[in-house]
């Protein structure tokens, strides 16, 4: 593996000014450090692997901060993005440009698809083929939206949820009637 110029510099800088002993590698520009036991450069070194090790860098610290959804829609190639943290929504797609090998356009958050109280957001591709949308939602709070592409913009509904009164009132569900003499029975929740 060879090192550019450039970087066989910037880590020739790091083991200098940490009191590494260095000799020269006869590789050209690339130093040679050599590691002594109380080496400032070797203890940086053990002090960071240290760390990792004992899970000093949670999942949160290397968790990205997008999540990326495809529309359902099969003749569509536009994909959305959203922050985790704020709930903020855009979009982009591919689009033919004469004379180019094309463009990628996007479109950035225009009403209700822009930061959001502070939460924990994804989005959700509905299974229906013709659908250009995408839902937002919040894993914390369980409040919905719905975000799409309208006027070059990305815009949501309002974030919402179902309230307690409506998803309880719902119509009982009738128990399937059985042929007597069948054997079966129907089944019991």
């Amino acid at each position: 593996m060879r090192l550019s110029a450039h970087r066989a510099k910037k880590w020739f800088r790091f083991f200098a000014l940490n009191d590494a002993p260095i000799k020269e590698s006869g590789i050209g520009l690339i130093p040679k450090v050599v590691p002594t036991f109380g080496s400032n450069a070797l203890g940086t070194a053990a002090l960071f692997f240290t760390a990792l090790a004992l899970g000093g860098f949670s999942g949160h610290a290397l968790a990205a901060s997008y999540d990326f959804v495809p529309a359902p829609q099969t003749d569509l190639n536009r994909i959305y993005r959203i922050d985790r943290i704020t709930g903020e929504v855009s979009s982009c797609q591919y689009g033919l440009q004469e004379g180019t090998i094309g463009v990628t356009l996007c479109f950035s958050a225009g009403e209700g698809a822009g930061p959001q109280v502070p939460g924990e957001y994804g989005l959700v591709a509905s299974r229906h083929e013709r659908e250009g949308g995408v839902f937002r939602v919040n894993f914390r709070t369980g409040q919905m939206s719905i975000c799409y592409v309208f006027d070059e913009r990305v815009v949501c509904t309002p974030q919402t949820t179902p309230s307690p009164a409506t998803s309880s009132a719902a119509a009982p569900v009738a128990t399937p009637s059985v042929s007597p003499g069948t054997g079966a029975s129907p089944q019991r929740p």
